[in-house]
């Protein structure tokens, strides 16, 4: 990406914070933070306007605090600048999906396999935003286009459900996830771990594992609605 920003005309530089919000949408990885940061100060006015879409879609659920002073403060910056505020407003909204429940990752089965029409719900956003004046904040034609990114949106708590399908709380450890294809024994699957009741939030990179005995799951996969059954096997 820096090699294309450093060699490439305008139209790739137009493309490059877009290309950054599809590999990290509901990710806000530091660097990627700090690329876009810059280029949403650009000469380039198209460039501004991706690069601040970007920071949106990169930041989204997520309540990052870090991405929302620095919306705040662009916010101040093109104040008076009502194409740029537009686009800043969008990007404030989606940073608070759902009020920080939702996500856009199109990720599912522990960042196994992705939904597919997430990626094109977030593909046709990102290439209408390649003709952000005309298409996405143009006076002549609407935005509709954005509610394309609703296919892209789904839940990122973890809730837990009894045979009946009632809510049931439970105590779950909820850590960064760790690889442990191939290891030999029960290597732990997750590291720097704090014990929550559900429903809880998974981040990106987070897994979730039963911290009781009393309940098995259904599924081996702890995301989403998870349905629990008595464990038959415990012992008082």
């Amino acid at each position: 990406m820096e090699y294309m920003l450093q060699y490439g005309d305008s139209v790739i530089k137009r493309s490059v914070p877009l290309a950054l919000a599809l590999i990290s949408a509901s990710n806000p990885q530091l660097p990627v933070l700090d690329a876009l940061s810059k280029l949403s100060h650009d000469n380039d006015a198209e460039t501004a306007h991706n690069a601040i879409l970007a920071m949106g879609i990169v930041g989204a659920g997520t309540n990052n605090s870090r991405l929302v002073n620095m919306l705040k403060q662009l916010a101040t910056y093109y104040q008076k600048d009502s194409n740029n505020l537009y686009i800043v407003r969008l990007a404030q909204g989606l940073i608070h999906l759902g009020k920080g429940t939702l996500t856009l990752n199109p990720y599912h089965s522990d960042r196994g396999l992705f939904t597919p029409v997430a990626v094109g719900s977030l593909v046709t956003v990102l290439v209408a935003a390649m003709d952000v004046k005309n298409i996405l904040i143009g006076h002549s034609n609407p935005c509709y286009l954005l509610y394309c990114i609703a296919l892209a949106i789904q839940p990122r708590m973890l809730v837990t459900l009894d045979t009946d399908l009632k809510p049931l709380s439970v105590s779950v450890r909820v850590g960064q996830a760790v690889d442990v294809v191939g290891q030999a024994g029960k290597p732990k699957t997750i590291t720097g771990f704090q014990t929550h009741s559900t429903p809880v939030l998974l981040s990106y990179g987070e897994r979730a594992e039963l911290a009781t005995n009393e309940y098995i799951p259904i599924t081996p996969l702890l995301e989403g609605f998870v349905i629990l059954q008595k464990n038959k096997d415990l012992t008082s």
